[in-house]
């Protein structure tokens, strides 16, 4: 029994070694290699761990082996695409022009059922509304609806928006992350002063972000505490609508003529201001 935990331990250090050498790729989908290589790695350490008759190095030699040989298909995946389709395999397209290529389904043993199981996980209910459908090696169905089923994004409403960066995590399990805080451009006064605002301690706080905009979105362990709501972008778009409203009511209540142009010059420029800002301020209408 003591034998058989040593020999886990050893082998699942030797695993893990092996899988971080090999990379990334080699614990994502799996293309058909990947597969036989990863099943082939766990029965030669399944085996040896359980037959004690069987030399521990002779089973290492085995794995790292078998390491080798993935890590130089990779490398000859990477240096020819005529390989790279026999190591990995091709896609096989599976609907084109919006109709279903039977053919192509049968030829990788695919049901209709097992499409359509497919298609739902990719939030498709009708073969009438995609275009083109691809099956990738990894067993992954890429889909194109057709233009009429696709989302409405700003670009096709001619709308300009922001940039936006990845959120920065300043605040994990009460604890302040103090080199995202750095990367997001802020200091720990203005961490306290924007949880004071929030009416929370550090401590309370379970998860903190700070997102493109420098605003602070948290998660705290009491769930039952409500949060006040962050009011800075609506009070200042709502305070640059009022100044444009009172330069156009003080142009119309006056008689003098230059008074009046000034006002509605300087109206027409915060409403500039507002049409510039307005998506930056939460306000899309």
């Amino acid at each position: 029994m003591f034998i058989v935990v040593l020999r886990s331990l050893l082998f699942v250090i030797v695993l893990f070694i092996t899988t971080k050498l090999l990379g990334k790729k080699h614990i994502s989908q799996l293309s058909l290699f990947e597969y036989i290589a990863g099943i082939t790695l766990g029965d030669i350490a399944g085996e040896v761990i359980l037959n004690s008759s069987l030399s521990v190095m002779h089973g290492i030699l085995g794995i790292f082996v078998f390491a080798i040989i993935s890590y130089l298909a990779d490398v000859i995946s990477l240096k020819s695409k005529t390989l790279r389709n026999v190591i990995e395999g091709t896609g096989t397209v599976l609907v084109e022009d919006g109709k279903l290529l039977e053919g192509n389904l049968k030829k990788e043993h695919y049901t209709i059922d097992d499409f359509s199981t497919l298609l739902r996980q990719k939030d498709v209910f009708s073969l009438a509304e995609i275009e083109y459908a691809v099956l990738e090696p990894k067993g992954m169905l890429s889909v194109l609806l057709k233009k009429e089923n696709r989302p409405i994004t700003p670009k096709d409403l001619n709308m300009k928006v922001p940039s936006e960066k990845a959120p920065q995590t300043i605040i994990m399990d009460g604890n302040i992350v103090y080199d995202s805080l750095t990367k997001a451009g802020k200091t720990p006064s203005w961490l306290r002063m924007e949880l004071e605002k929030l009416g929370v301690t550090q401590d309370n706080v379970f998860l903190g972000q700070v997102d493109s905009y420098g605003e602070l979105t948290i998660d705290i362990f009491d769930d039952k505490i409500k949060l006040a709501e962050a009011q800075e972008r609506p009070l200042l778009l709502a305070t640059i609508k009022k100044v444009q409203a009172d330069l156009e009511m003080y142009s119309l209540q006056t008689d003098n003529k230059e008074a009046k142009l000034m006002y509605r010059k300087n109206a027409n420029k915060m409403e500039q201001v507002k049409n510039k800002v307005k998506m930056y301020l939460g306000d899309n209408i």
